[in-house]
């Protein structure tokens, strides 16, 4: 009881630290939601013209708001591990891991710390949509299990992104892998396009694309109401979020040796 008290309390203790930095300087939050506000407003308004592109009978832009939402929260949490390299460059990350705390803490904290990115970049979109006429389900419920699906899938691919950090050690590196896994991973999903237009191979592989899932949530949520395949979604995002903070866990060290 006693070693899970402290773990608990060492995870929301760095991500309190973590959400900390965004209060004094939210910068790159704005500036974060500027590409979904573009693909909203340019992508989504152009291709609203093509009748049948979103299957059910619903508009574009309102299919594509969850995939931009999903896109947005990978797009921050995906870089994450380049704040680990950082912090272990000016000595941050060692003084961190030479406390009593876990490194699954460490890593705990971290990712929470993502997700509340996350939930800032929802609000963002949803304000967004709101004010250019986007119909979605705006009820309480689904709003909350929609943060709950982005605070999940944020704290996934951070850990993925502190996972790699642990391996490739570099800022550059790291910088240039995020951006070799993040656009293979969105346009092999079903963000901005049904699965059933995608060829045969592409449609394997974004059934083992955790994005996919994420976004399904978010639609069933937003915009379908079906709940149906959720709890698949849900149980592919917890399964992806503990194996990939797990294996953050266990290289982090591997970091600064």
């Amino acid at each position: 009881m006693n070693n899970a008290r402290r773990f608990v309390s060492s995870a929301l203790t760095i991500a309190e630290m973590e959400a900390r930095k965004i209060r004094h300087d939210s910068t790159e939050l704005w500036m974060r939601g500027v590409q979904p506000a573009l693909w909203l407003l340019i992508f989504g308004e152009v291709f609203n013209a093509l009748r049948g592109l979103a299957p059910g009978g619903y508009t574009y832009i309102q299919y594509i708001a969850p995939g931009v939402l999903a896109q947005s929260v990978l797009f921050i949490a995906i870089f994450y591990g380049i704040t680990i390299v950082w912090e272990r460059d000016v000595g941050l990350l060692t003084k961190l891991l030479s406390t009593p705390s876990p490194r699954l803490s460490v890593v705990v904290g971290k990712a929470l710390a993502a997700g509340v990115r996350g939930v800032f970049q929802g609000i963002m979109i949803f304000a967004l949509a709101l004010i250019i006429g986007v119909q979605l389900r705006f009820d309480p419920l689904d709003i909350a299990g929609v943060f709950v699906v982005v605070i999940l899938f944020a704290m996934c691919f951070a850990a993925f992104s502190m996972t790699l950090a642990s391996l490739l050690k570099t800022r550059d590196r790291m910088m240039g892998i995020g951006q070799a896994i993040t656009i293979p991973l969105f346009f092999a999903s079903n963000a901005i396009y049904p699965i059933s237009l995608m060829p045969y191979w592409l449609q394997v592989a974004s059934r083992f694309n955790p994005l996919t899932y994420v976004v399904d949530a978010m639609r069933s949520m937003l915009l379908t109401g079906d709940y149906s395949g959720l709890p698949v979604d849900i149980l592919a995002l917890l399964l992806s979020t503990f194996f990939f903070i797990a294996c953050a866990s266990t290289v982090l060290k591997r970091l600064i040796e």
